[in-house]
């Protein structure tokens, strides 16, 4: 009997014409919460991405079926309470490097509208505007230093495009140093010193379970410093980024990713320093085909 494998948040269609043609069952379906636990009993696999959650109710609710492995199309996977699904005898797996370039590009793209007022002065334009004068003050890349927050594939992949756009990169780890990254333009810092040396902050940790960037670490910025946030909502406290852009702190942001995102904090997100984004880091036809291909390993080989 070919596994049941359910698809809750979508799918490339050429990976999903793939697991078909080899014999899988494919659903795809979104369910809200509260039908979701139910409805994966009757699953031997089940693929999400960030819009669907996977916590204890939906586990307990699941017991007793046929679920054996979640996979997370994507990186970030605190949107599945994981020790809770192995103690329940499922096994949890993510495609951790598919989607890196892509939310690494998307980044610079952010430091771009930061910089150049890309998405304010685009607006105004629609607007039928011609605001020459007022959007005449950005700054270049260049020569500037940009301190990354989270130095695992997607912080590499920032670090060296950053680079090779001139800048100088600064990150910090708390454990495991990766090989091969400091030189000239590279090191690594303590988290003080990234705040008060960076012109550029951009974020790529995982969450943290509290805000990496706070009114106390944004206290400690350099005034006029640029927040570009591609990794989770919760890593920013949003009250204090909102004041620091009001004060004039922090100068710009580029947000990809906000707390709440089925309500999200419109006041931030429309600011007009903000260049905002609605969760697309991994959003390129390249990436959603290195996952889906990702996600057909993963299943053929369970």
């Amino acid at each position: 009997m070919s596994l049941r494998v359910l698809v809750t948040d979508g799918m490339d269609a050429g990976a999903v014409a793939q697991l078909r043609a080899d014999g899988f069952e494919i659903v795809e379906k979104f369910y809200e919460p509260d039908e979701l636990g139910t409805a994966l009993k009757e699953f031997d696999v089940v693929i999400i991405r960030s819009a669907t959650k996977i916590k204890k109710q939906q586990i307990d609710d699941a017991k007793g079926g046929n679920l054996k492995l979640i996979i997370r199309a994507g990186v970030g996977m605190d949107n599945i309470d994981i020790p809770y699904a192995e103690a329940a005898g499922i096994q949890v797996k993510n495609t951790p490097r598919s989607s890196s370039n892509a939310v690494a590009e998307l980044a610079i793209a952010l430091l771009f509208s930061c910089a150049r007022f890309v998405s304010a002065a685009g607006y105004s334009a629609r607007q039928q505007k011609w605001e020459k004068k007022a959007y005449s003050k950005g700054f270049e890349v260049t020569g500037k230093t940009m301190g990354v927050i989270g130095y695992g594939r997607i912080g590499q992949m920032v670090g060296a495009k950053a680079q090779a756009l001139g800048m100088n990169v600064l990150s910090y780890v708390n454990r495991n140093k990766p090989e091969g990254c400091e030189c000239e333009t590279m090191k690594f810092v303590t988290p003080d010193e990234l705040f008060a040396q960076s012109d550029v902050i951009v974020l790529c940790a995982p969450g943290s379970g509290k805000p990496i960037v706070d009114a106390e670490s944004i206290a400690k910025m350099k005034d006029g410093v640029v927040i570009i946030n591609v990794s989770r909502g919760a890593n920013v406290d949003e009250a204090a980024l909102l004041d620091a852009l009001n004060s004039g702190k922090v100068r710009a942001a580029g947000i990809d990713v906000l707390v709440d995102e089925k309500n999200p904090n419109w006041e931030l997100a429309s600011h007009p320093a903000v260049s905002c984004t609605p969760h697309v880091g991994a959003g390129t036809k390249e990436a959603q085909k290195r996952i889906g291909a990702e996600l057909v390993d993963i299943i053929r080989n369970f």
